[in-house]
């Protein structure tokens, strides 16, 4: 059985999407994506970097349009182009700027409409968060990034530090030797969970789900 599922692992069409969320399309937290772009490559993985840093978006009102109507977020822009690409994909990286020792307002805008708005299960998609920075904040902003899939039951995949690279300005990270290789671990690491777990959901399906439990604390 493991031998058969490992075939048509092997066989199976995988992808990463990457969020871009810097404001700055070759900036630094670009080339942290980009070093771990050549490694999924190398697996044999598929991605896609989408840029959203330099997009207008706009936070979520807490209007429960995605939930009502079931049709994504009632503002219909990159968040529902997205969507899509997100439901079909194995693995999602999120790389973004340091701000204020959190990520940047226009990313953190994104992924809240993102995952909110997104009704299908995320279970067992692979996530990895990756922040970009000139000296702190780093460790902040990956806890922060880090929120959006352990609340979607989605594994995080880790490396050899936290998943951080320093550089000021645009070009600067390419002289950080530690943060680059962090990357290339990262993704080695991330490509291995992915293919685990594709062979995992070949053998033993996903896991059972109880139905879901919600309380309030205010009465």
């Amino acid at each position: 059985m493991v031998e058969k599922a490992r075939q048509m692992c092997y066989n199976e069409y995988m992808k990463v999407l990457m969020i871009n969320g810097s404001p700055k399309a070759d900036g630094n937290t670009s080339i942290a994506l980009g070093e771990m772009r050549k490694v999924f490559e190398k697996n044999g993985i598929e991605t896609e970097t989408i840029q959203v840093g330099n997009k207008d978006i706009r936070g979520c009102i807490s209007c429960a349009y995605c939930i009502k109507e079931k049709r994504g977020c009632v503002f219909n822009d990159i968040v529902n182009e997205v969507a899509p690409k997100f439901e079909e994909c194995d693995g999602l990286v999120v790389g973004s700027p340091v701000y204020y020792a959190s990520a940047n307002g226009t990313l953190v805008s994104f992924l809240d409409r993102l995952f909110y708005s997104t009704r299908f299960d995320k279970t067992m998609k692979v996530g990895a968060s990756v922040a970009v920075a000139r000296r702190g904040g780093l460790s902040a902003t990956f806890d922060q990034l880090n929120k959006y899939f352990t609340i979607s039951g989605m594994p995080i995949a880790s490396s050899q530090y936290w998943n951080s690279v320093h550089g000021k300005l645009p070009g600067d990270a390419e002289a950080d030797g530690e943060g680059l290789q962090t990357m290339r671990t990262l993704a080695e690491n991330m490509s291995f969970l992915i293919k685990s777990i594709a062979l995992g959901k070949e053998a033993f399906g996903l896991p059972e789900k109880e139905k879901r439990i919600s309380t309030d604390f205010v009465r």
